[in-house]
C-alpha cells in the first residue's frame, strides 16, 4: 500500500482522485484500512463529503483510526452536527473511541455553541482515563474559553503536569478573548519566568487580541518582548503589528513597524494602507499605494477595497473609477460578496448616487449586503424616499429584505424625522413576524427621533424577553430626546433588576449625567461601571473625561484622560474642550501638540474645540493661528468655526475685522454669526455698525429670532425705545417669537 500513498498526492482534483478510486476498486486495495481512510481524507479536503462517507460506510467495522479521521472532515467542512452525531454513533455501537477523536468533537461543541454537550464529552474524558493527556487537556481548555468558563478553563490549566507553549498559548488567548486583558498578560509573563519560549503562533494571538481590544499597553508591552528577544519582525507578524497598532490609534508605532519589515508583501502594503484610513489620513493611504505599485508589489482584491475606502474618504471620484478599473482588469467580479458593498459606499461618499444602482445591476440583484449597503447610503444621506422604494425594489427581484435591510429603512425614518413611513415600515415587521431585536431596538430608536418617545415606550414595554439592546435602545431615546433624567431613571431600573449592562448602556448614562450637570450621579454611575466590571473603551472614557469636566471636576477629568491606554482624535478633542470650557486656553494648547506628536490628525471639532479655548480665554493671535491652521490639516472651515471666529474678534474690540471676516465667508451669515458680532458691538458701544448690520440684514433677510431678540435687547440697554419698537414690529411681521426663558428647577 505504501507505493499508492504519492499517489493521493498527485491527485489535484475530484476527477484524478475518483480515477484513483477506481484502480484501488480494481485491485482489492480499497478494503484495506489505510488506503480507504486517505480516501476519505482526500475526498473531504476536495469537498465531497459524500463520496468520504461512501467509502467509510463500506467497512462494517471501520477502525477507530477511520472514526476518528471521518469526524475530523466534518469538522474541518464545517458539518459540525455531523461530527457529534458520528461520535454519539460510535458510543452507541460500543466502537473504540482513542484519543485523537476528542480534540475534533470538542472543537465541533464549541462551533456549535453547545456548553452542554462540550462537558458531557469532558466527562466521558475523565471516565475512560484520557484527562492526562496533553493535547485532549488543551482541547478542554480552549473549549471552556470559547464558552467564556474561564474559571473552568483555568482548572484545567492548572491541573496539567506538563505545559508546553500551545498549552500557555491557549489560555492566554482565552483570556484575551474574553476581554480580561490583565490575566492574560499575566499569564504571557508567567509563561516567560517558567522558561518556556512563546512561539511565532503564540505572538501572532497576542497581536490579533490586543489589536481586537484596542489595548495599546500590551500591545507595546509584547512587542517589547520580540525586541528584546531579537526576534525578527518581517512577513506575517510585522503585518500583525502593524494591524494592532493601527487598531489601538498609534500610527507612528505602525509606521516604525512597516518601515522595519525588510521583504515588504501585498499584506504589509495594505495593513499600513488600512492604518492610514483607520488614522484619517487618506491621502497618507493614496501615497503609499502609489509606492506599492512603484516597487511592483501586486495589489489584490483586498487592498483595492481599502484603497476605495481612502478615495471615499477624500471624495476622490477619479481616482477612485481609476481603482474600479483595475478591479474590473483584474476579473474580480459579482463573486466577491464585498466588493459591491464598497463600490456603493465610495460612489455614495461621492455623491454619485446613481453609480451605486449600476453597482447593484452590474454586481447582482440577488447580493443582498450590495442592497443593505445602498439602503444604509440613502438612509445616512437622508434620502428616506429612495432608501424605501429600494426596500420595496428588493422585493420584487424576490429578495427578501432581511433584519439589516429593515433596520436601515428605519433609521432613514429616524434620521429625517418621517414617522408615516416609519408606521409603514413598522406594518410591514408585523406582516412578517419579524420578531428579530435588532429591529425591535431600530423600531424604538425610530420612534424616539420622531420625537414620540411615549410610543417608542409604549412599545418598549410591550417586549417580553428585553435584552440589553432594547434596553439601551430606550435610554437612548430619552437621552435623544433631552429627557436625561428619566434615562437615568431608567438605567437604575436596569441596575435594581441585576439586568445585564454593556459599554453602550454605561456610554448612555454617562452623557445623561453630563447633560443635567449632575456629578454626583455620574460618579454613582463611574462606580456601578467599575463594580460591573464593564471593560472600559475609548468612548467610555472619553464621556466620563467629558462629563468630570462639564461637571466642574476639572481634575477627575485629566486623571481619567491620563489613565486611557489609547486616545482617538475625539478623546484628544474633549479633553482639548475640557480646559477650554475652563478658561485655560494654554493647557489646550499643549494638550494639542501631544495630540499632534502621537501622530493623531485633528479634525473640524478639534478646531471648534481650540477655537472657542481662545474665545474664551480672549486670545485673539492664537485664534487666528489655529483658524489658518485648519487648510493644513485638510479641514475647512464652517460656519461654526467662522462664528466663533466672529465672537473672539467682536468681544476683543476689533468690529471691523469681524464685519470683514463675515463677508469673506463662502457662504452666507446665519443668526449666531450676526449674533456674534452684534454682541461685541453690545459691549464696545458700536451702535454705528449695528446700524450697518440692520440695513445689511434688511436686504439679504434672516429668519433667525435670536438674532432679532438680541438687536432688540440691545435697543433697550440703550434706551433707544423707537428702534426697540421697530425691531419688535418686524419680528411681529415675520412671525418670530421671543424664546422665553424657562428653569429646570
Amino acid at each position: 500500500m505504501t507505493r499508492y500513498m504519492p499517489l493521493f498526492r498527485s491527485c489535484t482534483n475530484l476527477r484524478k482522485l475518483t480515477r484513483l478510486h477506481a484502480h484501488l476498486l480494481v485491485t482489492g486495495l480499497h478494503y484495506d484500512p489505510p488506503a480507504s481512510t486517505r480516501l476519505i481524507e482526500s475526498y473531504a479536503e476536495m469537498g465531497s463529503l459524500r463520496s468520504s462517507r461512501l467509502v467509510f460506510d463500506t467497512f462494517k467495522e471501520p477502525d477507530s483510526f477511520m472514526w476518528a479521521v471521518l469526524i475530523k472532515c466534518y469538522m474541518w467542512n464545517n458539518f459540525f452536527e455531523e461530527s457529534i452525531l458520528l461520535y454519539h454513533k460510535m458510543i452507541r455501537e460500543q466502537a473504540t473511541i482513542s484519543n485523537f477523536i476528542y480534540p475534533s468533537v470538542l472543537r465541533a461543541c464549541s462551533s456549535l455553541g453547545d456548553l452542554g454537550s462540550g462537558e458531557k464529552v469532558h466527562g466521558r474524558i475523565i471516565k475512560c482515563g484520557f484527562d492526562k493527556d496533553d493535547v485532549i487537556q488543551t482541547s478542554i481548555l480552549c473549549t471552556y474559553g470559547e464558552f467564556g468558563c474561564l474559571d473552568d478553563a483555568r482548572k484545567v490549566f492548572d491541573k496539567m503536569t506538563s505545559r508546553d507553549v500551545v498549552s500557555w498559548s491557549s489560555i492566554i488567548a482565552s483570556y484575551f478573548d474574553n476581554g480580561d486583558v490583565s490575566e492574560g498578560l499575566k499569564m504571557f509573563h508567567s509563561m516567560v519566568r517558567e522558561g518556556v519560549e512563546p512561539d511565532f503562533v503564540t505572538m501572532l494571538s497576542l497581536a490579533e487580541a490586543c489589536g481586537e481590544l484596542c489595548s495599546l499597553r500590551p500591545a507595546r508591552s509584547i512587542h517589547g518582548h520580540v525586541l528584546r528577544r531579537k526576534i525578527k519582525i518581517d512577513g506575517p507578524l510585522g503585518n500583525s503589528f502593524i494591524v494592532m497598532y493601527s487598531k489601538c490609534g498609534d500610527l507612528l508605532s505602525a509606521e516604525r513597524t512597516f518601515v522595519k519589515i525588510e521583504k515588504r508583501c501585498t499584506t504589509s502594503w495594505t495593513a499600513m494602507i488600512s492604518c492610514y484610513n483607520r488614522s484619517g489620513w487618506f491621502q497618507k493611504a493614496l501615497e503609499s499605494f502609489v509606492k506599492m505599485l512603484e516597487v511592483k508589489e501586486e495589489p489584490n482584491l483586498i487592498t483595492l477595497i481599502t484603497v476605495l475606502g481612502s478615495c471615499a474618504g477624500l471624495g476622490w471620484l477619479r481616482e477612485g473609477k481609476s481603482v474600479h478599473c483595475q478591479i474590473i482588469r483584474k476579473g474580480m467580479g459579482p463573486e466577491y460578496d464585498y466588493l459591491g458593498p464598497a463600490l456603493i459606499e465610495f460612489y455614495a461618499e461621492c455623491g454619485k448616487m446613481s453609480e451605486c444602482e449600476k453597482v447593484i445591476h452590474a454586481i447582482g440583484e440577488r447580493n443582498i449586503l450590495s442592497w443593505n449597503m445602498l439602503i444604509s447610503e440613502y438612509a445616512r444621506k437622508g434620502m428616506s424616499k429612495e432608501a424605501l422604494e429600494l426596500l420595496v425594489q428588493m422585493q420584487t427581484w424576490g429578495l427578501m429584505p432581511d433584519s439589516f435591510s429593515v433596520a436601515s429603512s428605519l433609521s432613514a425614518c429616524g434620521n429625517v424625522g418621517s414617522l408615516q413611513l416609519g408606521l409603514q415600515i413598522h406594518g410591514l415587521v408585523i406582516k412578517i413576524d419579524c420578531k428579530d431585536e435588532f429591529v425591535q431596538s431600530s423600531l424604538i430608536d425610530m420612534y424616539s427621533k420622531c420625537g414620540f418617545e411615549n410610543l417608542a415606550y409604549l412599545l418598549f414595554e410591550r417586549i417580553q424577553q428585553k435584552s440589553v439592546v432594547t434596553w439601551n435602545s430606550m435610554i437612548c431615546g430619552f437621552y435623544q430626546n433631552g429627557n436625561s433624567l428619566e434615562a437615568i431613571n431608567l438605567f437604575h431600573q436596569m441596575y435594581l433588576n441585576c439586568l445585564e449592562m454593556d459599554e453602550v448602556t454605561f456610554l448612555t448614562a454617562i452623557q445623561a449625567c453630563s447633560n443635567i450637570g449632575q456629578l454626583e450621579k455620574g460618579k454613582w454611575v463611574h462606580h456601578k461601571l467599575i463594580s460591573y466590571g464593564v471593560r472600559k473603551d475609548i468612548y467610555i472614557d472619553t464621556a466620563l473625561t467629558d462629563m468630570y469636566a462639564k461637571c466642574g471636576d476639572l481634575q477627575t477629568a485629566q486623571r481619567v484622560f491620563d489613565s486611557m491606554s489609547e486616545r482617538n482624535v475625539v478623546s484628544w478633542s474633549a479633553m482639548i474642550d475640557c480646559y477650554g470650557m475652563h478658561g485655560q486656553l494654554n493647557d489646550a494648547a499643549s494638550l494639542f501638540k501631544q495630540m499632534l506628536d502621537s501622530g493623531i490628525k485633528p479634525n473640524e471639532v478639534t478646531f471648534m474645540n481650540i477655537l472657542w479655548a481662545c474665545s474664551h480665554s480672549g486670545s485673539v493671535e492664537e485664534g487666528k493661528f489655529y483658524f489658518n491652521a485648519m487648510r493644513i490639516f485638510g479641514v475647512e472651515p464652517d460656519l461654526q468655526h467662522y462664528a466663533c471666529m466672529v465672537d473672539l474678534l467682536s468681544r476683543s474690540g476689533d468690529i471691523e475685522g469681524a464685519f470683514k471676516m463675515i463677508h469673506s465667508m463662502p457662504f452666507p451669515a446665519n443668526g449666531s454669526i450676526w449674533g456674534a458680532l452684534l454682541n461685541g458691538c453690545r459691549i464696545h458701544k458700536r451702535i454705528d455698525v449695528m446700524k450697518t448690520i440692520e440695513k445689511e440684514l434688511s436686504v439679504t433677510g434672516t429668519n433667525d429670532n435670536g438674532y432679532y431678540t438680541l438687536l432688540s435687547n440691545i435697543y433697550a440697554e440703550e434706551g433707544n425705545w423707537d428702534e426697540f419698537g421697530k425691531v419688535r414690529s418686524i419680528m411681529e411681521v415675520t412671525g418670530l417669537k421671543k424664546v422665553p426663558g424657562y428653569s429646570t428647577i
